[in-house]
Order: C-alpha cells, then structure tokens, then sequence
C-alpha cells in the first residue's frame, strides 16, 4: 500500500517489486531491483527515505524516518525480516540480520555486518566490514562493541549521547514519560490526513 503523507507520494523504481500488504509512507525513494516483502512498513515522517538499488527489506522490517534524522540505505544491502531501522546512514553492500535495531544517527560503514538481534545505538559509527556478533551492543563513536550483559560498559558509553534528547527532543534532565507521549502523540497526529497514494 502506497500513502502520501504531509504532501509527499512514494517513488518506486518500476523494476522494484512491493508486496502488497507492505507500507510504504510519505518521501520514500527506492531504487531499482529492489524488493520489498510481506508485512514490511517504511515510514518517512517529516524527513526522507532513500534506499538504493537491488536492496532486499525482508518480511515485517520496520524502516522510518523523523523529522531530524533521514534514513539512507546504499546499494545491495538486506534487511533482515523483523528488523526496525530509524534514522540512520547504511552504506553500500551492509548485511542487517533478523531482529536487528539500529537507531537515529548511526551510521553503518561499507560491508559491515549486524547480526540477529544485535543493537546499533544512537550516533554510533559501526567501521566498514566490522560485524556486530548475534545479541551484541555497538555505542559509540567508533563503536564499543560489547555483550548486552556489560550493562555498565554500554551505560558509560551511552549516557552522553542524550537518548531522549536525540530520540524526542526533550533533554535527560526534563524527560519523562508524560512529555515524551505527549511530544510522539503530537507528531504522530500528522498521519491523521495520510491517503493512498
């Protein structure tokens, strides 16, 4: 299903192929050879995405972009089934495993791999052909990767990039969750005027 959403209309190359219980919303860009299976949703909100050509975006991936943080995706890359994607950079040739998270303002170089179930923070740089192993943590800049049970090792690391403040816009020191509801159901709302495209 195509949405236009805040003005904007999907732009499909007509070698891609979307299944047709897929999503695809607002400024989304996908190349050529492309393939988007079952389930799948890209969600562009109040900035683009763009995937490049021959991508695969496997069954129930969830792939978006905010108002801050476009989602770019090179050439030749999958994106394993189950996987959320928000706002970050993916180069040419990246391998994204089942169940994979990689969040706003990451950036994953040429030939890296992260694997089932591993975990891209915010603003973490994973290096061309680095892997990040089955269940593993990457934060950072160059990314610390570590095991999700060195808790400590990955809260050092990750209490300076602002969660909430990078994710919402509301700074650590004044977040909670009433402003945080309040500030998604805001820019949620925009999809109250969405329609197939």
């Amino acid at each position: 299903m195509l949405m236009t959403h805040a003005g904007h209309t999907p732009r499909i190359d007509p070698t891609a192929w979307i299944a047709p219980n897929a999503v695809i919303c607002g400024d989304v860009t996908i190349g050529p050879n492309c393939r988007v299976m079952y389930g799948a949703q890209i969600i562009a909100e109040g900035s683009s995405i763009q995937i490049g050509q021959q991508c695969i975006v496997l069954e129930n991936a969830v792939l978006r972009s905010t108002h801050s943080h476009p989602l770019r995706i090179g050439d030749h890359c999958m994106v394993g089934p189950g996987t959320h994607l928000v706002g970050c950079t993916v180069e040419d040739q990246v391998f994204i495993a089942t169940g994979a998270a990689v969040f706003h303002g990451a950036h994953l170089e040429q030939g890296c791999e992260i694997r089932i179930h591993a975990v891209v923070h915010i603003k973490t740089r994973v290096p061309a052909n680095e892997h990040v192993p089955i269940g593993w943590v990457a934060v950072g800049d160059p990314a610390h990767i570590l095991p999700a049970s060195a808790h400590e090792q990955i809260w050092r690391h990750q209490h300076p990039l602002n969660f909430p403040l990078t994710v919402y816009g509301i700074d650590r020191s004044e977040a909670d969750m009433i402003k945080i509801t309040a500030r998604m159901a805001d820019l949620l709302n925009s999809h109250s005027d969405d329609q197939p495209a």
